[in-house]
């Protein structure tokens, strides 16, 4: 009977029976929403899809993420994180073993989330990224702001609006999702875009950065917590502002952000400062500036005013040299007589010790000293004479006449060449001086005044010889010599021509007397006209 039934079992193969099994499964189960651990995760296979498990205190699962599904989840997995999935549960054949494939895979409630962003957090301080020493100041005045945020929320127009009622400045914003899937890899790579920027291109590079978002939940914040995000933003070499969020919000990227501000537009206000503030701050320098200045030259001036009193007078100061002047002026006078006494009497005083015996005695040792010094030098100049001339003739006999034929047919080449070149160098000395002769002749005549005869003048001369330009130094009947261009001729002087000379001669001398002797210049003194 047992044989019989065993008989109409039905017989199925490995395969039909697992493919029968499979679609057991998923027709009763299909979508579930699975809650657990994970367990045995190591990061996405070479493939890009992920397998890891789902376990609580009495069971496990097996799971798996194809790469597609994988890519857009809101939330990578991780180990030890406790989460809520959503997906299929099939079997695999291959292994005889039932999985559930993950669609959706979100953290199991806001105290996983939290407990996973403790946990990050530590990771990334023990790193060092959130240290203070880390973080830069904030430049004072940014020419270029970039704005890493959505350009259709109502973060950038708030921001904007900020930008424009505190200081005008140029903002470029780099468009990203702040929410969603993609929102971590869109931040990280709008913060490496601004700092790959070297401001040579189109587009300039900034000197700050925001990364800006609105209030929202933890899950609606959570791209901004994710690794690459707080790296990008620890990488950073432009400094950086995070506003993400209220201000009871926060998340990792404001620990790693040189400046956290509360809200994006009090980034805003942070980034600029507020132009009117500005104009106030500059006029009270330039007030501070006058006050200092004028301080300053009142100082100075007080300064100056004290050193003037303390300098003496100039006439005071010329008073102690002037009177030493004066003294020393008394005393030159009295000063050169004594020291001119004083050295006639050293040199009388000298004269006396001085004899004739002082000077020939010194003579006669010295002609002494000479003598035997001459009777040496003959001797000494023999013995030199005889033997220059042993080596004289030692070297004449080895002398031949041969040796010299060619230097003296040298020594007579040059004495021919050098005896016409003094020829020439005679000849052109000779014609130079006969030039100069001729023109030393020539200034001669013309300086001579024989040339004054020749255009008519005479030369009158004394019995003496001697030149007279004066008529009125001729004595009557002294005997007079012309001199013509072209003779002599011997004369005279009447007697009546010496009396009316002399005669006009005083006339002359009576005239210019009271006028030298009562002329006087503008100055008060005498002159000879």
């Amino acid at each position: 009977m047992q044989a019989e039934l065993l008989s109409n079992i039905a017989e199925f193969t490995v395969s039909e029976l697992s493919f029968a099994i499979k679609r057991t499964v998923e027709d009763a189960y299909g979508l579930v929403r699975l809650r657990g651990e994970i367990s045995g995760y190591r990061g996405q296979h070479s493939s890009g899809h992920a397998y890891l498990c789902l376990k609580d205190d009495k069971a496990r699962i097996d799971a798996v993420i194809w790469r597609g599904t994988f890519s857009h989840l809101k939330f990578k997995p991780e180990e030890g994180l406790e989460v809520i999935v959503t997906g299929r549960i099939t079997t695999f054949p291959g292994k005889s073993s039932y999985q559930i494939v993950i669609e959706q895979l979100e953290p199991a409630g806001a105290g996983a989330l939290m407990a996973l962003l403790e946990e990050r957090k530590k990771k990334l301080a023990a790193e060092g990224l959130f240290d203070e020493s880390r973080k830069r100041p904030l430049p004072f005045w940014p020419e270029v702001v970039g704005i890493v945020t959505s350009p259709t929320g109502a973060v950038i127009r708030d921001m904007l609006h900020g930008f424009t009622e505190r200081c005008p400045t140029r903002v470029i914003v780099w468009p990203v999702r702040v929410q969603g899937e993609t929102c971590g890899a869109e931040v990280s790579a709008a913060i490496r875009g601004f700092n790959a920027l070297d401001g040579f291109g189109p587009l300039p590079r900034p000197d700050l950065l925001i990364v800006a978002r609105g209030g929202g939940s933890l899950e609606d914040l959570w791209g901004f917590n994710e690794e690459a995000v707080v790296r990008a933003a620890a990488e950073s070499a432009i400094p950086l502002i995070s506003a993400v969020g209220h201000e009871t919000d926060w998340t990792l990227i404001d620990l790693v952000a040189d400046a956290r501000a509360p809200t994006p537009t009090k980034a805003a206000e942070w980034a600029v400062p507020k132009h009117a503030d500005l104009i106030i701050r500059l006029g009270e320098c330039i007030e501070r500036a006058r006050r200092c200045v004028r301080r300053n030259l009142e100082q100075l001036r007080a300064e100056f005013r004290g050193a003037e009193r303390g300098l003496p007078r100039p006439h005071t100061l010329l008073q102690v040299p002037r009177q030493r002047l004066d003294t020393a002026g008394a005393r030159l006078g009295q000063a050169l007589i004594y020291f001119t006494e004083r050295s006639r009497g050293r040199f009388e005083r000298s004269a006396v010790r001085l004899s004739p015996r002082l000077v020939a005695r010194p003579i006669v040792e010295a002609r002494e000293r000479l003598g035997r010094a001459a009777t040496f030098n003959a001797r000494a100049f023999r013995d030199v004479i005889v033997r220059k001339r042993e080596r004289w003739t030692v070297r004449a006999e080895r002398l031949n006449a041969g040796l010299l034929a060619t230097p003296t047919q040298r020594g007579i080449e040059r004495l021919l060449m050098l005896a016409a070149r003094a020829d020439q160098a005679v000849t052109n000395l000779a014609h130079r001086h006969r030039q100069r002769l001729a023109a030393l002749g020539q200034l001669l005549q013309s300086l001579s005044h024989k040339s004054v005869l020749e255009r008519g003048f005479a030369l009158v001369r004394d019995a003496d010889g001697r030149v007279i330009r004066r008529a009125a130094s001729v004595s009557a009947a002294a005997a007079l010599d012309i001199e013509f261009a072209d003779g002599h001729v011997q004369a005279h002087r009447a007697a009546a021509d010496a009396e009316a000379d002399t005669s006009a001669s005083r006339r002359r001398s009576a005239a210019q007397v009271p006028r030298r002797a009562t002329s006087k210049d503008k100055d008060g003194q005498g002159t000879l006209l």
